[in-house]
């Protein structure tokens, strides 16, 4: 992820303050106060160089209203934002990635968002052990998504198709292996 991707996150997932903004309470800000308040603090960025970081992405980190005047952090966010997304019943199983060493305290109390506001869940095991190729060696994690769902578990789908939960209890986890 390069520098001002990074830096985006940062601001519209969990400092806006960085650069004095205030996010909407779904998480939006006028991307033109965006682009005024990066270069406001160092960090100069031309509308067009945004559209191309945000279009470029393969994770689709970023939404921009459906008017083009809006930009938000898709998912991830460590600050109290709702985004609006419908409740949707989940795929049979979803994924996780993780690094080998957080195994105990996951089995012991399920995954938990950390400094995060929800769990997210990859549809397919290549993207969850892509993430957790990011925390030390790579573990991919299967979830028992639509068995949760059934007891009560609210799923939705970000924008970027990143699947979140609140919380995914030690009984609806295990191990994906090639196959599974």
């Amino acid at each position: 992820m390069s520098r001002k991707s990074k830096f985006l996150s940062l601001i519209l997932r969990h400092k806006p303050e960085e650069v004095g903004l205030t996010l909407d309470p779904a998480g939006w800000v006028p991307i033109d106060r965006l682009l005024r308040a990066m270069k406001a603090h160092g960090r100069p960025m031309s509308r067009e160089e945004l559209i191309d970081l945000i279009e470029g992405s393969e994770k689709k980190r970023f939404s921009i209203s459906a008017d083009g005047k809006l930009i938000r952090a898709a998912q991830g966010h460590s600050i109290d934002i709702d985004l609006g997304l419908t409740p949707r019943e989940p795929p049979i199983n979803l994924y996780h990635g993780t690094a080998r060493h957080n195994l105990d305290g996951i089995f012991a109390a399920g995954l938990q968002p950390m400094r995060r506001r929800q769990v997210h869940l990859s549809v397919a095991p290549a993207d969850a052990e892509a993430v957790g190729r990011r925390h030390g060696k790579p573990v991919v994690l299967r979830l028992a998504a639509l068995s949760m769902h059934e007891e009560g578990h609210v799923f939705s789908r970000a924008d970027n198709g990143v699947w979140l939960v609140d919380a995914v209890p030690p009984q609806f986890i295990g191990f994906w292996t090639e196959g599974t």
